[in-house]
């Protein structure tokens, strides 16, 4: 989520110098030497153009890169904005990061109609996916004006926007916005179906990386007709056709997927794989957003410190039914305090139900004097900022990983859908935080009882290894984001890339 805040000291230094692209290398991890940066060079400033799909944790990211290559790295970036978007926080997100940074530009790019029906009750930010996919030919005329010097789209795009791009002759590159590791299966998923060809979907062993297990595929990949399915599967054979890839981890959260790819080690032929994260929170104007609705900080300020425990499921995740109400059962019953952001749809616009028909009688009254509960919306990174912070009950969006990670706050995952328990696996393996993985997910018939949740709740609040570990992963993603440092270095060296051309054939 993007902040009302200062710049991170990163956006206010000078600009980088560029690290040395080695022939045929992944990314450059020795320190490279001084070269002129990227807004002085012979070749001029480089014209990247950012072509994010729909939903937050896809957005944030671009929003995130834009920022990055514009203040940080001297190059010229357009953001392509898809109308019309799905949600709100998109609209508003949107708005923010143009008038922020005006030197970022806007184009606007109209989607085509789409008849929805032939698609009966799929999620709305699929079918935007699809939306998006079948409007792509349309974008040649906008990014022929634009003279970009680079395309970067998103993972969910790449099968159908790469085609444009290779025609236009520009190399297109994408933002993977989940983890390493997800990208590994994304890659690595079309072999795995043509080696296990009617055999359904069993556990993944990945080269190089680590077995995933069927329980944590997503939940729509066991169904090859699934929307999801197609795309994901056509995506993941396009990859090989991308001129880089850039991921947003680093290496000491998700070290054998990074190692994995930057090796080819999960798909030969792989072009270049970028570590850039974690990309930073921006700082949009205090006015953009309604300044702290549910007055979180105010309350968090009067918090002891490392004594609250923070809940919140992402901008598109919704808990519902017996579930919501066995997490409320057992946040109570852990005595901790807790600020827990409650969110009862997946399309924002559409959440009108009141939190006391959400979360059962008496709730709210019986937890008040150690609880702030609330739909209003809080800006994440700085509530895990926040010292009074001392737990994250998350569901595992890659986003809120790496927000957790910078922060250094220890993570409960509570995986509901998707790459989340993909995502929790990493978590769990890098010692960022805990995953009972045989908790439930959605549309599987159990519930996590509101016993399980408070005893792991008290469990994780007295670890202190684990938030000891969790405090040196903060310690290791400022590093890599730092001058010098893994991601930084990377991302120069994707500067470079542009700057230098592909040839496309």
């Amino acid at each position: 989520m993007l902040l009302s805040c200062s710049l991170p000291a990163t956006y206010t230094s000078q600009r980088p110098q560029l690290a040395h692209l080695l022939a045929g290398s992944k990314c450059s991890t020795a320190t490279s030497p001084a070269m002129p940066s990227s807004g002085d060079t012979a070749g001029g400033r480089p014209h990247v153009v950012l072509l994010p799909s729909a939903g937050m944790g896809h957005l944030v990211p671009f929003g995130r890169l834009a920022v990055a290559l514009s203040s940080v790295h001297g190059c010229d970036v357009s953001v392509v904005t898809v109308l019309p978007t799905v949600s709100t926080a998109e609209t508003k997100h949107l708005e923010g990061l143009f008038d922020a940074f005006p030197a970022i530009r806007r184009l606007d790019f109209q989607l085509a109609a789409f008849d929805a029906s032939e698609f009966p009750g799929a999620d709305a930010f699929f079918l935007r996916f699809e939306a998006i996919r079948r409007s792509a030919p349309l974008f040649g005329p906008l990014l022929a004006g634009a003279g970009a010097s680079a395309l970067v789209t998103d993972i969910t795009l790449t099968s159908i926007v790469i085609p444009v791009a290779k025609e236009m002759r520009i190399p297109c590159h994408i933002l993977f916005t989940a983890s390493a590791a997800m990208l590994s299966l994304c890659a690595y998923f079309p072999t795995y179906l043509e080696d296990n060809a009617g055999s359904g979907i069993g556990d993944v062993d990945i080269p190089g990386v680590y077995r995933i297990p069927k329980a944590s595929i997503p939940q729509a990949l066991h169904d090859p007709n699934h929307l999801f399915t197609r795309q994901f599967v056509a995506n993941g054979r396009s990859l090989a056709n991308a001129a880089g890839i850039l991921v947003n981890t680093f290496d000491a959260l998700d070290v054998e997927a990074v190692a994995a790819v930057q090796k080819d080690s999960a798909v030969s032929g792989f072009p270049p794989v970028f570590s850039v994260g974690p990309l930073l929170p921006v700082c949009f104007p205090a006015g953009n957003q309604a300044k702290n609705p549910a007055n979180y900080i105010e309350w968090l300020d009067a918090q002891p410190a490392r004594s609250v425990v923070y809940v919140s499921f992402g901008s598109r995740n919704a808990i519902l039914g017996v579930q919501l109400k066995e997490l409320a059962a057992g946040l109570e019953a852990s005595g901790h305090r807790f600020l827990w952001v409650v969110k009862s749809t997946v399309v924002d616009k559409d959440d009108a139900a009141e939190l006391s028909d959400l979360l059962g009688e008496g709730f709210l009254e019986r937890v008040q004097k150690r609880a702030l509960v609330t739909k209003a919306w809080v800006e994440q990174e700085e509530v895990l900022r926040h010292e009074s912070v001392g737990l994250f009950v998350s569901h595992c969006g890659w986003n809120s990983v790496t927000e957790a990670a910078t922060s250094g706050v220890p993570v409960l995952a509570l995986p509901r859908a998707g790459d989340q328990r993909v995502n929790a696996g990493v978590v769990a393996r890098a010692g960022l935080g805990v995953w009972v993985d045989s908790w439930s997910w959605d549309g599987e018939e159990w519930v996590v009882s509101g016993e399980e949740i408070s005893e792991k709740v008290k469990v994780t609040m007295r670890d202190e290894a684990l938030r000891k570990t969790a405090a040196s992963l903060g310690v290791a993603a400022a590093a890599a984001v730092a001058n010098g440092g893994s991601s930084h270095r990377c991302l120069a060296d994707f500067v470079r890339l542009c700057l230098a051309g592909t040839d496309i054939p």
